[in-house]
């Protein structure tokens, strides 16, 4: 078996590119993209808060890149433009039609378009929904998410470590064998190397999963 080439600079932003191209959220030619040793930077402006993520997402997705800075600029035109009242009243009713998100536990303020989230969930997928169901509201420049998360239960830590460790084993988008999982109490720490940014995203989102888990430091490195 032939060993994976190391993929250089140009060929990760020709891919990024393509990726955005491949997006129908996102136009390539508002997005500008250079790479440094497998950083890619995002530059430009879009009409909308979620092209900016979309865009973000597509560049993770390329096979080689370590990480993202997004420097995307969100400039509403003028029919998107909403006043921070209109988008609180909207993002309070996103949250209630969330069945995910228990929205007794969520506050909501709006400050020139920016969203910020705050309050105490369960569960990390809840606070996500928070988040996913705010970012796609029109007139929404950028989404703060300030919610906690406060488990009921707290599993001994060996049994903690290994149901991580057996879920990373099962999931097919991980390589389970590069990675380790340490807990120090409710606080989950990942070590280890993967193959892409997908993987190393993936990992963290198994880690979140486990009962207990109040928070997750990523270490893990990207190495193609």
């Amino acid at each position: 078996m032939t060993a994976t080439a190391i993929r250089t600079d140009e060929q990760i932003q020709a891919d990024v590119l393509d990726e955005l191209r491949w997006d129908a959220r996102v136009q390539p030619n508002e997005v500008g993209v250079s790479v440094k040793e497998g950083v890619v930077s995002l530059t430009g402006w879009v009409d909308s808060f979620v092209k900016k993520w979309a865009a973000e997402r597509s560049a993770q997705r390329v096979r080689g890149v370590r990480a993202v800075a997004n420097d995307v600029e969100v400039r509403l035109p003028a029919a998107a433009d909403r006043t921070d009242g209109d988008i609180a009243a909207a993002a309070t009713r996103a949250l209630e039609w969330d069945a995910l998100v228990p929205v007794e536990r969520i506050a909501v303020t709006v400050a020139q378009g920016w969203v910020s989230l705050r309050g105490e969930v369960e569960w990390e997928f809840q606070r996500r929904a928070a988040e996913r169901s705010s970012r796609r509201l029109a007139g929404v420049r950028g989404v703060s998410n300030q919610v906690t998360v406060r488990p009921r239960s707290r599993p001994a830590p060996d049994e903690l470590r290994r149901r991580i460790e057996n879920a990373l084993v099962r999931s097919a988008e991980t390589d389970a064998t590069g990675l380790t999982v340490e807990v120090a109490g409710d606080r989950i720490i990942l070590r280890g190397t993967v193959r892409s940014w997908a993987e190393r995203r993936e990992a963290e989102r198994v880690a979140w999963s486990a009962p207990g888990v109040t928070s997750v430091e990523n270490r893990v490195v990207v190495a193609p």
